[in-house]
C-alpha cells in the first residue's frame, strides 16, 4: 500500500529539530516515533495518531477522526484522521503535537 508522501513531508517539517524523532516504515505506510514509541504515521492518505486510551473519546469527537482498525479489532488509544481534516497546517500541527506529546510521555524503547 502506498502512502501520501506529501503528508509525510508535512509531518517531517512539523517534527524537524526534535532529536527523539525517528521514522520507520510500518502498517504499509510510515510511522514517526518519539524515543522509540510511535506518535503519528501516514497510512494511505490518512494520518494515524496515538492519543492514548484516556484521550480516545475526545479525539473521536473531532472532525474526520475514527478509531484505528486495521485487522477488524479496533484499538483504543489510536485514531485515524481523514486527509481532508488535516489539509490545513494548523489542524495537522495540532494532531501531530498530540501524538508526539503522548509518545514523549512513555518510557523510551
Amino acid at each position: 500500500m502506498a502512502f501520501d508522501e506529501g503528508l509525510a513531508e508535512r509531518i517531517r517539517a512539523r517534527l524537524a529539530g526534535d532529536p527523539a524523532i525517528t521514522e520507520k516504515r510500518m502498517f504499509g505506510g510510515i510511522a514517526f516515533l518519539c524515543a522509540g514509541n510511535m506518535a503519528v504515521g501516514v497510512t494511505g492518505d490518512d494520518l494515524m495518531v496515538r492519543v492514548g486510551p484516556d484521550a480516545t473519546d475526545d479525539a473521536l469527537s473531532r472532525p474526520g477522526a475514527r478509531l484505528f482498525d486495521m485487522t477488524g479489532r479496533p484499538m483504543r488509544g489510536w485514531v485515524v484522521v481523514d486527509a481532508a481534516a488535516v489539509a490545513e497546517d494548523a489542524a495537522l500541527a495540532e494532531w501531530v503535537e498530540r501524538g508526539r506529546a503522548f509518545a514523549a510521555g512513555l518510557p523510551p524503547k
